[in-house]
């Protein structure tokens, strides 16, 4: 439990500022996409190596870089848009992905590997975690101001400055080096979990960058916390009680959150009929 709350705090260092920036530049589903496109790297590291860290990070790391660099190809060299382009490699990724685990590993494998174990989380898995969410921090601090105006108005930002490309592409690193280290706690199809649940739930507390990257780190360390504590006592999954508290921040958010919450948008209304 320990090494799992220790793990889960150093994901809630550096995955949800990064879902905090797909929020904002509306690229919140295509993590999903990306959190499947690492799959197929993940499982042909598990044939070569089974469930050895070292071989599936690197797999799923090659994976998730070149599905989103051929999505972006695709889209650069075709009529077909982003989203779709995602949409097509997310669905090709996971049925390989699958069918790959399947043909060595047994179910429980797989389940592994789709919902992860993060009660399993050794040394080694823990030292990642921690250097994917250094790593990310350090970039998103050089990349902070350009990645800014790149939400803003990435127009503007290609036409003063040729870092638009390169920044992109930096970003979208740092999103695959996230969903990787998610998957090591909470599989592919969980991983996105703690990356967007806090980003969407901060934007109802928070107005602007400065507010909303630490309320969102906040909200992940507590449904980290609730997750796993609820867990323990409750005997259930540990991945999905971490995300479901997640989910349970974000409906609470959704009625009292300073920035736009039902209840409050509500009494107003009451208040200014009155």
């Amino acid at each position: 439990m320990r090494r799992a709350l220790v793990g889960c705090f150093a994901l809630s260092l550096s995955a949800p500022p990064i879902g905090v920036f797909l929020m904002l530049r509306r690229m919140s589903l295509m993590t999903e996409a990306m959190s499947h496109a690492i799959l197929p790297g993940a499982a042909v590291g598990f044939l070569v190596a089974g469930l050895s860290l070292p071989a599936m990070t690197l797999g799923g790391l090659a994976a998730g870089l070149a599905v989103a660099l051929l999505a972006g190809f695709v889209t650069r060299s075709t009529v077909i848009k982003e989203d779709a382009s995602l949409a097509a490699f997310y669905l090709i990724s996971l049925a390989a992905g699958v069918l790959l685990v399947s043909l060595r590993g047994s179910q429980v494998d797989l389940l592994h590997i789709l919902f992860g174990s993060v009660l399993a989380l050794d040394d080694p898995a823990l030292l990642l975690l921690g250097g994917i969410a250094t790593v990310t921090l350090f970039a998103l601090a050089a990349l902070y101001r350009p990645l800014v105006m790149e939400c803003v108005d990435p127009l503007f930002l290609r036409s003063v400055s040729g870092v638009g490309g390169p920044v992109h592409y930096a970003f979208l690193g740092l999103v695959v080096m996230n969903l990787v280290g998610g998957f090591q706690a909470l599989g592919t199809l969980l991983a996105v979990g703690l990356m967007l649940l806090p980003a969407i739930s901060a934007r109802l507390w928070a107005t602007d960058l400065s507010g909303l990257i630490p309320v969102s780190m906040l909200l992940a360390m507590a449904a980290s916390l609730s997750g796993l504590i609820l867990s323990y006592h409750a005997d259930l999954p540990t991945g999905p009680a971490i995300v479901l508290s997640a989910g349970a921040l974000y409906v609470v958010s959704l009625l009292v959150g300073t920035r736009g919450g039902l209840l409050r948008r509500l009494m107003r209304r009451r208040h200014l009929a009155a």
